[in-house]
């Protein structure tokens, strides 16, 4: 990485440049300084390129800072190193940071991976006493720390912007209680719904899925630290003292299970994922909303793009992108378990492969949830196109069955043959059911009165749907009031 890249991983902004890529074959190294002591001759080349992951675990360096520090603490504390060494050890870790976040730090690939990277640098700032920083530590325990912090950080990030995008729903769908639009089944005008009511559908999945943001960060709330390469250590370390220090609820009780499993991270890919669902289905219903047959929505220049050929064309590439997305997101997910199931206890190299798509899957569902708030935020509605296609497709059909059971007495099923009836008719005559004369009604069940007309229009129908949940608009404002109480 060069000398003056920005790198502010731990904010949770962009990551930093990539480490320079290792040539094919590049001049030999000098044995690590950090584990070379076993090693006579310098990595290969190619084992240096495929071995180095500094390019994209150094989004790691406020969390490996973190935890070294908390470490360090620790050992001092226990009386494992001097406090003198420990106090060189906090302030050359600080400084390190410093470097980093003014795009001061060079990363080296040789030293294969951030912690390294920042090992070797204290060695430089302050000396001997950065050696013992390593002492009743092990990159394996050391790594599995950084990664569920680094997690962590990233599902209260999601769970924020979550937050936001419900925020941004439950006042659209406040503001559009009562317009009434077709309610869908496999796309095919089913019943008139309000458009709150259906916004507030996505709140829902969104709760849920904050839910499951809450449940991940109850499991991950254990830390490695102390665990060692896989058997602990014999230096009489507090691990209780290192997971407080570092916000976790306890240390891992299994010191193998704590370096070798990535569960956690396979969690939170697997709730974003889920996430990245719920989006892509707005998304998609977004395009076909804004599209000129539907009509129903118009997105703003904010989230639009025009043609390069076609001068009228209004394109909804941010809700065609949030939709791609989602298949990058769970690629991310099926690529960790395919890792992850056939590696014997405890650790592999393989799991250098858990940060890539992890990192990518929660920058893909950043950008998503922040820009399906903004499209929700800005966008305008055509309350007259919904209303006129509201009752497009006979979709009040349900209202007259219902009728015919509350009034006649009638059987359900018997009602839904009347009622089919009644909208092969109105095909006949090419208009919808509210358009139907009480003469036509009756012509098929002689016991239709005038006061059947009222259940076939749109307005009525969804007025008439008020059980909790439902689509009346008192419901719809109810729903928001209790949306707001739940999750805002």
């Amino acid at each position: 990485m060069s000398g003056n890249s920005k790198a502010r991983q731990g904010s949770g902004a962009a990551p930093p440049e990539a480490a320079p890529q290792a040539a094919t074959n590049p001049a030999p190294q000098a044995t690590n300084s950090m584990w070379g002591g076993r090693f006579d001759a310098a990595p290969d080349g190619l084992m240096t390129a495929i071995n180095a992951s500094v390019g994209f675990d150094c989004r790691l360096y406020a969390e490996d800072i973190a935890a070294s520090k908390a470490h360090a603490d620790m050992l001092v504390a226990q009386g494992i190193i001097p406090a003198a060494d420990g106090a060189k050890i906090q302030a050359g870790l600080d400084s390190i940071r410093e470097e980093i976040e003014h795009g001061r730090f060079e990363f080296k690939s040789e030293l294969e991976d951030i912690h390294m990277n920042i090992e070797a640098r204290l060695g430089e700032l302050i000396g001997g006493a950065a050696g013992r920083l390593h002492t009743a530590r092990s990159r394996n325990d050391q790594v599995a720390t950084d990664f569920r912090l680094w997690v962590r950080g990233a599902l209260q990030r999601s769970d924020a912007e979550m937050r936001d995008l419900q925020a941004a729903l439950i006042a659209r769908a406040e503001d559009n209680a009562a317009t009434v639009m077709p309610g869908f089944t496999h796309l095919q005008s089913a019943q008139p719904v309000t458009f709150g009511h259906h916004l507030l559908a996505y709140v829902e999945m969104l709760g849920r899925d904050r839910g499951r943001v809450t449940d991940c960060l109850r499991r991950l709330g254990e830390c490695p630290l102390g665990a060692g390469a896989l058997a602990g250590t014999s230096f009489p370390i507090d691990r209780e003292a290192s997971a407080t220090a570092l916000g976790f609820d306890r240390p891992c009780a299994n010191s193998i299970d704590a370096v070798s499993d990535r569960d956690f991270a396979l969690e939170a890919l697997s709730l974003a994922a889920i996430v990245a669902t719920h989006l892509s289905r707005l998304a998609e219903e977004l395009v076909i909303w804004s599209s000129a047959q539907f009509a129903f929505i118009r997105l703003s220049d904010g989230f639009s793009t025009g043609s390069s050929m076609m001068p009228q064309k209004r394109n909804p590439d941010a809700a065609e992108l949030v939709r791609a997305k989602s298949g990058r997101i769970t690629g991310a997910l099926v690529a960790l378990l395919t890792v992850m199931k056939g590696l014997a206890l405890s650790y592999a190299k393989d799991m250098q492969e858990d940060k890539e798509p992890l990192f990518d899957a929660f920058d893909s569902l950043s950008i998503c949830l922040r820009a399906t708030a903004g499209m929700i935020g800005d966008l305008e509605v055509d309350k007259a196109a919904m209303a006129g296609a509201a009752g497009h497709g006979h979709a009040t059909a349900t209202e007259l069955a219902d009728w015919l059971v509350r009034e006649l007495d009638m059987p359900f099923r018997d009602a839904h043959r009347v009622t089919g009836r009644v909208v092969r008719r109105a095909d006949e005559l090419s208009c919808r059911l509210d358009e139907l004369s009480l003469e036509e009604l009756q012509a098929v069940e002689p016991r239709i009165i005038a006061a059947a007309l009222e259940v076939l229009n749109p307005l009525n129908a969804v007025a008439s749907r008020s059980s909790y949940g439902g689509t009346a608009p008192s419901q719809v404002r109810a729903q928001v009031v209790r949306a707001r109480e739940r999750f805002l």
